[in-house]
């Protein structure tokens, strides 16, 4: 076991050296530590809807501009402002009196059509569209609920609104599983980095004179990357915490992420030792990665989901087989291949 801790050691004290995965690391700390700031406008690329409430001056005309202004009282944030005609609505979008204009007529049929101007790619832009597309959202539902007594059948009941908020969704769903599964990546990178460059220096050969095995160097090597990814994770889950944001069964989470980690680190070894180049071996290993993350994200209880719900403390049994399942897998694929690696050697 001092051989192995040896190597880890040894590798550990190198990372010093890797910028990049320096940068990226630093990139997450800075995520996971401002996390409560920058959920903000990441939401807002993620579910452009979570800007609901803004206000936005309509300058609106037409013959049905009265169901427009009822419409604009059920959205929080849009007011509308009716104006004799088309022309003096859209005047007063010209000189920045509205944000925004909206043409409502109706037809001989009975029908309305509404024509809507909105600014064109300016900061604001976003906040506007999705204002008017509540705004008129609204505006269709009181029209057909309005219209259903002339209908001959009676419409299904509309489900009431869940009130799910966005940025509930997206930090369980999307943040956090990201700055959890990043370092898995980063890990398995740092392997392929770590055997291909010994192979290039040839400092492989010199490990190999000492008293150290093959499988020695390959499970220190493979220690030392398993080691930082929990530690990284917890450290984010922490930062996280103290940005308001709780996370639920913490010890659980780590254990799938350090399987999950493990797993990805014995494919990288893997790939490194049958491809001792740099570039092929980090292509391979790229590739690897998306065929196994995507194809476990598309199954229905794959890691991404059960870390969600277990941040939530909503798991479930099929939750806990699942961190069964890859603590499982992760031991079976990284004996296999050091024995593989051990009966075969690096590079041969």
């Amino acid at each position: 076991m001092g051989s192995r801790l040896t190597v880890a050691r040894r590798e550990i004290a190198g990372l010093r050296a890797e910028k990049t995965i320096l940068l990226a690391i630093g990139i997450q700390l800075f995520i996971a530590a401002f996390s409560s700031f920058l959920v903000v406008g990441l939401v807002s690329m993620y579910d452009p809807g979570a800007l609901d409430g803004a206000e936005v001056e309509v300058a609106a005309a037409g013959d049905a501009v009265a169901d427009l202004e009822h419409a604009a009282a059920e959205v929080p944030g849009a007011s509308v402002t009716r104006y004799e005609d088309p022309a003096a609505a859209r005047a007063a979008f010209d000189r920045n009196a509205a944000d925004a204009t909206a043409i409502a007529t109706r037809d001989e049929g009975g029908g309305v059509s509404v024509a809507v101007t909105a600014p064109d790619a300016t900061v604001e832009t976003t906040v506007i569209v999705v204002q008017l597309r509540d705004l008129l959202r609204t505006y269709e539902r009181i029209e057909r609920v309005e219209r259903a007594d002339s209908l001959s059948r009676p419409p299904l009941p509309v489900p009431d609104s869940t009130g799910t908020s966005p940025y509930f969704t997206f930090t369980y769903t999307v943040l956090i599983p990201v700055l959890v599964f990043l370092p898995v990546f980063i890990s398995g990178s740092l392997v392929v980095d770590s055997i291909t460059e010994e192979l290039d220096r040839g400092t492989l050969e010199l490990l190999r004179v000492a008293p150290v095995t093959i499988g020695e160097i390959v499970d220190g090597k493979a220690l030392a990357a398993v080691a930082i990814a929990p530690g990284q994770a917890l450290l984010w889950l922490l930062l996280l915490e103290l940005n308001g944001t709780p996370v639920a069964n913490v010890p659980t989470i780590l254990l799938l992420m350090t399987a999950l980690t493990t797993l990805v680190v014995g494919v990288a070894a893997g790939i490194a030792a049958a491809a001792p180049d740099r570039r092929a071996a980090q292509f391979l290993y790229s590739v690897a990665v998306l065929v196994l993350f995507g194809g476990a994200t598309a199954v229905a209880g794959g890691p991404t989901n059960a870390v969600a719900r277990l941040a939530i403390d909503s798991a479930d049994p099929a939750t806990t087989l699942t961190v069964v399942v890859y603590v499982a897998l992760a031991a079976v694929a990284y004996l296999g291949v050091r024995r593989l690696i051990t009966a075969n050697g690096i590079g041969e």
